[in-house]
């Protein structure tokens, strides 16, 4: 039985693969030709990048578990600033990378009652908006633009990562209006506890606020938003830790799509990138889930943190044209 579900899980990634792969090339097959342009400006065979990232993004797919973040976080910066892609391709293929996990996380995460609809869909409703607003602000930009902007993030996403804190049950005195109009409130079950959790959210507006501004970051750079969403949920509006997590990979398979689309649109999302990133992801992942009980939490947050700031800081010099 076990073995079956094995073989039935690998069937559902090809499958998966098979299909993003051909309704992708359906709007994207035009810009084929330029992606070979694109990756042979280093006089290397067009199709010596896509092995190699592969083999890249399944070593990130590792990591990304490992160091509890998402895959879009570290694929942009790190594909934009060693590959010689177009940034808009490394932005739209960051997306469906991010979404890639999002959408195979998310059922599960529903069916345990650790995504919360009730607190997903009004923060979707305002984030995917803004993320087709980000996202057509950054394909407006020019790419040494982004580079810097992107550089930017980075840099204060390590910060946050470095700093944030964690909080597993927030203390909440009073839900605000806003959330008791909307209802959201829940009960899950704690298995550390053995017991039922209730809980609920204040400080929304607030909240939804910043959401906006979450929104437009994702779309603008590709990176998902998990690294931004956690805390908010959390620390802000007072979600559980278990909630926010799961909300949160939940949330993005709601605005990413919504970015993701503005890219196809555009042309800037191509097979050559996005299938090796994807299938390197998931398979990456899949071991990264298996190393994590013996891993050292603690020493794999600071590698990806280090390995974040490098990335960073090769984007914002690239942007400034201090290293190219």
């Amino acid at each position: 039985m076990i073995h079956s579900r094995k073989v039935l899980k690998i069937l559902i990634v090809v499958f998966s693969i098979m299909a993003l792969f051909i309704s992708i090339s359906a709007f994207a097959s035009e810009t084929q030709e330029v992606a070979k342009e694109t990756a042979s400006a280093s006089n290397t065979p067009w199709w010596v990048w896509p092995l190699v990232l592969f083999v890249v993004t399944f070593v990130l797919g590792i990591l990304a578990v490992l160091g509890g973040v998402g895959g879009g976080v570290l694929f942009v910066p790190i594909v934009g600033g060693f590959f010689p892609f177009n940034i808009d391709f490394v932005r739209g293929a960051g997306l469906l990378v991010a979404l890639a996990g999002a959408l195979a996380a998310g059922p599960g995460l529903l069916k345990r009652n650790l995504a919360s609809l009730r607190l997903a869909l009004p923060v979707a409703l305002i984030a995917s908006a803004a993320a087709i607003v980000g996202a057509m602000i950054g394909l407006a930009l020019k790419p040494n633009v982004v580079n810097i902007l992107l550089g930017t993030t980075i840099l204060f996403i390590v910060l946050i990562m470095a700093t944030a804190k964690k909080s597993d049950f927030p203390k909440v005195p009073h839900p605000d209006k806003l959330s008791q109009a909307l209802e959201i409130t829940g009960i899950y079950r704690e298995e550390s506890l053995g017991k039922d959790v209730e809980w609920n959210v204040h400080r929304t507006p607030q909240g939804l606020a910043l959401f906006i501004i979450i929104g437009i970051m994702a779309g603008m750079f590709g990176l998902g938003a998990g690294w931004a969403n956690v805390p908010v949920l959390n620390l802000l509006m007072g979600a559980p830790l278990k909630i926010s997590v799961a909300t949160s990979k939940f949330l993005l398979s709601i605005t990413d799509t919504s970015a993701a689309w503005v890219y196809l649109n555009q042309g800037a999302v191509l097979p050559m990138i996005v299938v090796p990133s994807i299938v390197g992801i998931m398979l990456g992942s899949m071991v990264g889930v298996k190393i994590l009980a013996k891993a050292k939490p603690k020493a794999i947050k600071w590698m990806v943190i280090w390995l974040l700031l490098f990335a960073g800081l090769r984007a914002l010099l690239k942007g400034l044209e201090i290293w190219k």
